[in-house]
């Protein structure tokens, strides 16, 4: 929920997984986030950027969070290469 001045009041805004697109509940304690560095293709240097991804726990019990975190980056990669064309 939003104020008159566009600011977010709410004390809980509930993420959702980056693979699944489930919302991650509070109370889902095998959920992590992970922030992954954007890396310029040419040079190979860190560009100081960095993209969030959020996995569920019910990827990770599924023994699919590695799997998950691969196909979301190189996705990611393909995005950010076709950008910059």
């Amino acid at each position: 929920m939003q104020n008159e001045a566009g600011e977010n009041v709410d004390l809980y805004v509930p993420r959702k997984c980056s693979w699944t697109s489930r919302l991650i509940s509070a109370k889902d304690h095998g959920s992590v986030q992970l922030n992954v560095g954007n890396i310029d293709p040419v040079t190979g240097l860190f560009t100081g950027e960095s993209t969030a991804y959020a996995l569920a726990g019910y990827i990770r019990n599924k023994s699919e969070g590695d799997m998950a975190l691969t196909a979301l980056a190189i996705a990611n990669d393909a995005k950010l290469a076709t950008s910059e064309e």
